[in-house]
C-alpha cells in the first residue's frame, strides 16, 4: 500500500510523522540509498502515529548488515552503541532522537533453547511477515515515504484487533514470548485479540516454558503498568498462560473470600487492582500495582472450613508475603521491588485491627513505623481492598481510615513520626550501660524504640532510668546497680 491509498485522516497522520522526524529520516534514508541499501521506519513508531502519538524513539529496518550499518552511520550519528548487534540491531543517537536500526531478520527458538536464533532476511515484506502482529507489521520506506502494509495492519488498527501476519501457531512457535505480548498489547492499547490467536495461545501455552524469566518479567511488568491491565490478565488466565508464568493468580479463582461471598478472590483481586490504579497520581506505580495483584495470594494455602461453616484464611497476609517474595524473586525483579511489594502484602490487613477506632497513639506510631516509606502506598492499598457492595459497611470503613489518616497527620506534625528514634542513641546506650558495641546494644536500642512508640517523648533522664531498669531485669547489670 502506498501513501496514495490512505484516507485523508490517515494521510494527515503520516504527514505529521514526516514533519516531526525530518530531517533525521531524510538524511538517514539518503545515506542508506546512496550505499544501495533499503531503509524503512517500522513497527511501533508507525503504529503509534496512527494512534495519535509519537515518542522520541524510532525503529528502523534495513537490508544492510550490522557491520554495514555501522559504517554508514559512524560519521553521521552523535553516538552509536552495539549492545544488540548480535541480534542485528545498532543503536544511534542523532540530536534528541534515539534510533534502533535492525537488519531484516527472522527470529525463532530451538525447541530446547531459551535464546532466540537470529538469521538475516532479504526483503522488507519478508521482515514484516515475521513481526508479532499486523498492527506492528506496517512500514514507511525511506527516502520517499512510501507506506507499506502487506498484512492489513491499518484495518486491524482501526478495528482495534490483534492478529498475526501469518498463522498464530507459526508466529508463537517462532517466538513464544509473543503470546505474552498479545496480552500486554491488549492491556496497553485496549484491543481485543482475534479468536484464532486466543485459540493458539491456549493450545501452545506450554511453549512459554522455554522463555527466560527476565523476558517474561518484562512483559508482565509492562502489562501491569498498562492502562487496562485487567484485559491482559484475564487473557493470560483464560488461555492457561498465567498458570505457567504467574500461577498464584488463577489459583485465586478456586477460593471464596469470606468477606465478599458474592465474588471469588480472583475477581476481588482485579477490582482491588483497578481501585488502586484509580488512586495513582503521576503515572503508574509499579509497586502498588503488584502489591494489589498479589495481596491475597496466600488465601488458597490458608483456607480453612470452621465448625460453624465459616471459611477463614488466618495469616494469609504472612503466607502471601512469602509467596510474593518467592515469585517476584524467581521473575528476577530488583531486590527493592521484591522487598516493597512483599512488605505491602504483609501489612495490607493491619488496618482492620483499627476497625473499632480504639487504637492508642502507640498503635498508630507502630503502624507508621512498620510501613516506613511505604505508608502512602499502604493507605492506597488498604482503601482499594474494600470491595464490598454493602454501602453502609464501605462508608464505615472509609470513615475509619479517614480518622486513622487524620491521627497519623496529627502525630506526624507533633512528633515527626517518619523520623522517630529512641531518645538515647547507640553511643549513649554504651556509655550508660558500660558495654562495648555489639548485639546487646541493638537489643537495648530496640527496647528504647518500643518505649518511644508506647509512651512518646519522656525525656532523656526518664529514658535513662527505663534503660537501667531494663538492663537489670535482663541481667545486663547486677540487680540494684545504678549503672
Amino acid at each position: 500500500m502506498s501513501a496514495s491509498n490512505l484516507t485523508d485522516r490517515q494521510q494527515r497522520a503520516v504527514n505529521e510523522l514526516f514533519r516531526r522526524i525530518a530531517p533525521v529520516a531524510d538524511e538517514l534514508g539518503e545515506l542508506f540509498a546512496a550505499r544501495g541499501h533499503e531503509l524503512a521506519l517500522v513497527g511501533g513508531c508507525v503504529r503509534d502515529v496512527f494512534l495519535g502519538r509519537l515518542g522520541k524513539d524510532l525503529d528502523l529496518t534495513t537490508s544492510a548488515r550490522p557491520e554495514q550499518v555501522l559504517e554508514i552511520v559512524k560519521d553521521w550519528a552523535d553516538a552509536v552503541w552495539t549492545i544488540g548487534i548480535e541480534f542485528g540491531t545498532v543503536g544511534v543517537r542523532k540530536g534528541d532522537r534515539l534510533l534502533e536500526i535492525t537488519t531484516y531478520r527472522s527470529e525463532s527458538y530451538d525447541p530446547s533453547s531459551r535464546k532466540p536464533e537470529v538469521s538475516f532476511g532479504d526483503s522488507l515484506e519478508g521482515d514484516l511477515s515475521r513481526r508479532d502482529f499486523t498492527v506492528n507489521a506496517m512500514a514507511v520506506r525511506l527516502p520517499g515515504y512510501v507506506f507499506v502494509d502487506p498484512f492489513g495492519g491499518l484495518g486491524d488498527l482501526a478495528a482495534k484487533v490483534l492478529r498475526t501476519p501469518g498463522s498464530p501457531e507459526q508466529s508463537f512457535d517462532d517466538d513464544p514470548l509473543r503470546m505474552l505480548r498479545a496480552a500486554r498489547f491488549a492491556a496497553q492499547l485496549g484491543f481485543t485479540v482475534a479468536p484464532e490467536v486466543v485459540e493458539a495461545m491456549t493450545a501452545m501455552a506450554g511453549r512459554i516454558d522455554i522463555v527466560s524469566a527476565e523476558r517474561i518479567r518484562d512483559e508482565l511488568d509492562k502489562l501491569i503498568c498498562a492502562p487496562h491491565p485487567r484485559a491482559g490478565l484475564t487473557l493470560l488466565v483464560d488461555t492457561g498462560l498465567a498458570a505457567r508464568v504467574l500461577p498464584e493468580l488463577p489459583n485465586l479463582r478456586l477460593e471464596i473470600d469470606e468477606h465478599h461471598r458474592h465474588k471469588d478472590v480472583y475477581e476481588h483481586t482485579l477490582i482491588v487492582l483497578e481501585q488502586a490504579i484509580a488512586q495513582e497520581t503521576g503515572g503508574p506505580d509499579r509497586v502498588l500495582r503488584w502489591a494489589a495483584l498479589l495481596h491475597d495470594i496466600g488465601k488458597p494455602k490458608t483456607r480453612r472450613l470452621e465448625p460453624d461453616g465459616r471459611v477463614t484464611f488466618h495469616h494469609h497476609e504472612v503466607v502471601g508475603a512469602q509467596m510474593a517474595r518467592k515469585r517476584l524473586t524467581e521473575l528476577k525483579f530488583p531486590k527493592d521491588v521484591v522487598a516493597d511489594v512483599s512488605r505491602l502484602v504483609e501489612l495490607h490487613l493491619r488496618f482492620h485491627g483499627y476497625g473499632s477506632g480504639e487504637w492508642t497513639d502507640s498503635a498508630v506510631r507502630r503502624y507508621v513505623r512498620d510501613a516506613g516509606h511505604l505508608l502512602e502506598r499502604l493507605h492506597k492499598l488498604t482503601r482499594a481492598d474494600c470491595t464490598t457492595r454493602n454501602k453502609r459497611k464501605a462508608a464505615a470503613l472509609a470513615r475509619a481510615y479517614d480518622q486513622l489518616e487524620e491521627r497519623i497527620a496529627r502525630l506526624a506534625k507533633e512528633e515527626e513520626l517518619a523520623k522517630i528514634r529512641p531518645e538515647l542513641n547507640g553511643h549513649e546506650i554504651q556509655e550508660i550501660l558500660g558495654i562495648p558495641p555489639g548485639p546487646l546494644v541493638g537489643k537495648a536500642y530496640k527496647f528504647l524504640l518500643d518505649l518511644r512508640m508506647d509512651r512518646g517523648l519522656i525525656g532523656k533522664e526518664a529514658a535513662k532510668e527505663a534503660l537501667l531498669e531494663w538492663a537489670r531485669a535482663n541481667g545486663v547489670l547486677p540487680s540494684g546497680s545504678g549503672g
